[in-house]
């Protein structure tokens, strides 16, 4: 069973209460942050660059875009 706390003033504060006998040995380690998302690569910066730009689409393209590319039906 893994319980979750934070420090707090130097000590330690598990946030759900619980018991555990007497002189049972634990281990405590601390939470990595998560990693910060990687800048994108330059292929999808430059495909980023051309999102949105193109014109005379039909309103529902996004929602039957195989019904435009393969034929078919709509949804």
């Amino acid at each position: 069973m893994t319980y979750r706390g934070k420090v707090k003033a130097g000590v330690i504060v598990i946030s759900e209460p619980f018991e555990l006998p007497e002189g049972t040995e634990v281990t405590v380690a601390p939470v990595e942050p998560p990693a910060k998302p990687a800048e994108p690569s330059e292929l999808a910066q430059s495909l980023l660059a051309l999102a949105g730009r193109a014109k005379g689409l039909p309103s529902d393209a996004s929602i039957n875009h195989d019904h435009y590319l393969y034929g078919t039906p709509k949804k």
